[in-house]
């Protein structure tokens, strides 16, 4: 049994993708720092924050928050999406960021599915 949600790839995992898009999004123009920047980040920080928070809470929260876990992944693709069409991301830069916010993706996908709903 996972006593922490510290012990779970998955938070571990989506930690890992908030350290990239902070260091991806420290070089973007000033002009983004309350736009696009504060967006992108805010979405990545939500998913590892929203695991660890349904994992404290148990119960219905669990399942709860890790649907809004993935909500913010969608949300994160669409920033990086976004930041690639402005020219602040490289195409390749893009494609590394979906590819990992993908894997948490599927990894949430798979927690949620394994969590008991009533």
């Amino acid at each position: 049994m996972i006593e922490s949600f510290r012990n779970l790839e998955v938070w571990q995992k989506s930690m890992d993708l908030v350290e990239r898009v902070h260091s991806k999004s420290s070089n973007w123009p000033r002009s983004e720092t309350y736009g696009l920047a504060s967006q992108i980040r805010r979405a990545a920080v939500s998913i590892p924050s929203n695991i660890a928070e349904g994992k404290a809470l148990g119960g219905q929260g669990y399942p709860r928050h890790i649907r809004i876990a993935l909500g913010s992944k969608s949300e994160l693709e669409t920033h990086i999406e976004l930041a690639q069409r402005l020219g602040l991301l490289t195409a390749s830069e893009a494609e590394a960021l979906l590819e990992e916010t993908a894997v948490v993706g599927r990894m949430l996908a798979a927690l949620w599915k394994s969590l008991p709903r009533d």
